[in-house]
């Protein structure tokens, strides 16, 4: 797991040589736990608002599935705002680029990565949507918290990750959340949604989750091992790319399928009128990016083990407002189902403040240790 205070472990000189190529790592500790917070504010809010407009969208008449996998990715173009301004107020991360290009990798590299990853992402975004078709809001965000398990199990594997008693924790009980959901016998409540249906549902949500996970590590692998590169322009700026190969290829699908044929009857019947499903598409894609800028960020300022945590706290709360908003039937066993799932994200961030105060008082031992030797060679 990255954190600002891990450099602390290596010698003054390897110290020096990461505060070079890693910004992130000269913010003191309210700084970084400030850039912690914003991010956390992105995901949570826009994971939430982007779901409850997702699944209103298919309950007011609309019914295109690459629609609604198209608007997750379509509003990157917003992304430019942050890129330009980060771009001109950081005149030193310009020059620092300029010093470190023989260790950009190759535009075919770089090309490579991010088509591969906006390919997935496509994916990805329209098992997400043929899950939120067919499963109720409170039966999905549940199946979806299952990502912290499958992500634990890609960080281990790809990046490293300790695997401690307490993300084990965390995995069994996300585990057993989705296990109650499936042998729940009241789970489905969409009027007209067949078992059938409710199935692929389920199955498409439940394999979404999972390669969900699976990007989130490859992008922390890709930062690590192959960019190299810990700056926020570099997080947008993959974002932005991924993004563009993603709508592109849903752009593609949705001509391809027909679904475009039928997109001007589905604004006519949309039962809240015309206005409303344009403003219900247009903020459903803002908060999908602002949900993006939050999961990406985490993944540059943490680790992907804890974007996908905060992501699945989301996921575990999210019910309560799918049975305000949409009375969604909220069951004993759902209710069990989301008590596992806060605590396997208790146990989780526990794990983190426990790195995090080792990580801590690490550094103050090798600082203090520094200052002796710099003294006694003085003298």
């Amino acid at each position: 797991m990255f954190y600002p205070f891990e450099e602390a472990s290596l010698p003054k000189d390897a110290m020096n040589s990461i505060d070079d190529q890693v910004p992130l790592c000269k913010q003191n500790r309210w700084q970084w736990w400030f850039l912690v917070a914003i991010n956390i504010a992105f995901l949570l809010v826009g994971q939430a608002a982007a779901t409850l407009l997702g699944r209103f969208y298919y309950d007011q008449g609309g019914n295109s599935r690459w629609m609604a996998t198209l608007v997750q990715t379509a509003a990157f173009p917003i992304l430019f705002i942050p890129l330009i301004i980060f771009h001109f107020s950081s005149p030193a991360s310009s020059s620092s680029t300029v010093s470190n290009t023989f260790n950009r990798p190759s535009v075919w590299l770089l090309v490579s990565i991010y088509v591969f990853l906006g390919l997935v992402i496509a994916g990805d975004n329209w098992l997400y949507s043929t899950g939120l078709l067919y499963v109720p809001v409170s039966t999905y965000s549940l199946l979806c918290a299952t990502q912290l398990a499958s992500n634990a199990i890609f960080s281990y594997f790809i990046n490293s990750q300790k695997f401690t008693a307490f993300i084990f924790n965390s995995v069994v009980l996300l585990t057993l959340s989705a296990a109650l959901l499936a042998v729940n016998e009241d789970s489905a409540g969409i009027p007209g949604v067949s078992n059938g249906k409710y199935i692929i549902g389920f199955i498409c949500t439940l394999g979404a989750s999972t390669i969900y996970s699976l990007i989130l590590s490859l992008m922390q692998f890709s930062f690590e091992k192959i960019l190299k590169k810990h700056t926020f322009f570099v997080v947008l700026e993959m974002q932005i790319f991924t993004s563009i190969v993603a709508t592109s290829v849903c752009v593609i699908a949705l001509f391809a399928s027909g679904e475009l044929k039928g997109l001007k009857g589905e604004m006519d019947g949309f039962k809240k009128g015309k206005l409303a499903y344009v403003m219900t598409l247009a903020w459903t894609a803002v908060a999908w990016q602002i949900c993006s800028v939050g999961v990406v960020g985490l993944i540059f300022v943490v680790s992907s083990l804890f974007s996908n945590v905060i992501s699945t706290l989301s996921l575990a709360i999210l019910p309560i407002a799918a049975v305000i908003v949409f009375h969604d039937k909220m069951n004993g066993v759902k209710v069990i189902a989301m008590l596992l799932a806060i605590w396997g994200f208790a146990s989780y961030i526990y794990q983190n403040y426990l790195d995090d105060s080792k990580a801590t008082r690490t550094r103050n031992t090798v600082t203090n240790g520094v200052h002796v030797n710099d003294a006694s060679t003085s003298s």
